[in-house]
């Protein structure tokens, strides 16, 4: 039986509730259309996993302090921003099921309202003189866009193999774990070795995360009648394809390609590209890879104390694999 985020949260419900008032002031404005859309923001919130994994890992390697709530509030700030420009790239009108900023606010005010969340968080750290926790948070918004910048270059060549999938992957999603991970850890002034054991761990569970996220393009991963085709469609090679791939001859693969090039009819194709990858080992061996990394996860968390954040972070790391959206 899966485990539940409430239940994954219990350890600090109360520290979350501390951390939304923290995160709502550090994004405070004067400006009344920017309140407005500050409001709009924290009342869409997601699954809050990243602030989740900054408390968890603090727990985990020392306490929880106000350092902590800092550094949570700075990764909440910089994902935000993040998504509200990936939208105006993205052309995207809505999120998590509610219109984004973009849709409701145009195009000019979004892109506005991001560059106000990162300068805030830069802020929220300089002022308190909390350079590490910047550093760390910095490098990963930097792989992040190398990542995106990445697999779009790959996108038009559709010549993305295994070693650089995993590059992609990295940069663009584990990387931002990661960095939580590492932050949490850090607010708690701990030694080299204890921030890069965290900071491999959240890397770990990022790379399992993002592999889950590429499943989902074949269904659920194990219903072939209902692929989503996402990121076929935007000509993204992703781990089940680029294996299947590998095992099949050339006119094989040169066949799938002109598909993914071009749709004539969308869900004929998506649906032959689909059983193309179940047939040709691509989702079995996606799913290996995905567990592969949860465990090396959950291997470097055996080296922290056993309590109630370790027992939470190990829920946390599961959930990121047995999600269904």
């Amino acid at each position: 039986m899966s485990i539940s985020l409430e239940k994954i949260k219990e350890p600090i419900a109360h520290e979350m509730k501390v951390f939304e008032k923290e995160f709502r002031v550090a994004m405070s404005s004067k400006i009344p259309l920017l309140e407005r859309i500050m409001t709009y923001i924290v009342k869409r919130k997601g699954k809050q996993m990243r602030p989740m994994f900054v408390l968890l890992s603090a727990g985990v390697s020392g306490g929880i302090n106000e350092k902590t709530y800092r550094g949570a509030s700075l990764v909440e700030l910089m994902h935000t921003a993040t998504l509200i420009h990936d939208d105006v790239v993205d052309d995207a009108f809505q999120r998590r099921g509610f219109f984004s900023v973009n849709a409701l606010w145009k195009n000019k005010i979004a892109v506005l309202v991001g560059d106000f969340l990162l300068s805030s968080g830069l802020i929220l750290s300089l002022k308190n003189k909390e350079f590490l926790m910047l550093e760390i948070l910095s490098e990963a918004v930097k792989a992040m866009a190398e990542g995106e910048l990445l697999q779009l270059e790959k996108a038009r060549k559709l010549n993305t193999n295994e070693e650089v999938y995993f590059d992609i992957i990295t940069k663009k999603t584990a990387s931002l774990i990661s960095s939580c991970c590492a932050i949490g850890a850090a607010s708690n002034d701990v030694s080299d070795e204890v921030l890069d054991r965290m900071r491999a761990f959240g890397q770990n569970v990022g790379i399992a995360f993002q592999i889950k996220d590429d499943l989902f393009d074949y269904g659920d991963g194990t219903d072939i009648g209902k692929p989503r085709g996402i990121d076929i469609q935007e000509k993204k090679l992703t781990l089940p394809l680029i294996y299947a791939l590998q095992n099949v001859d050339e006119a094989e693969q040169k066949n799938i390609i002109k598909k993914i090039k071009g749709f004539k009819n969308r869900k004929k194709d998506l649906n032959e590209i689909s059983a193309f990858v179940f047939d040709n080992g691509g989702i079995k061996y996606s799913v290996d890879k995905m567990h592969e990394y949860k465990n090396k996860a959950l291997e470097i968390l055996q080296e922290f104390p056993d309590n109630a954040y370790r027992t939470s972070l190990e829920g946390l790391v599961k959930f990121t694999i047995e999600r269904k959206k």
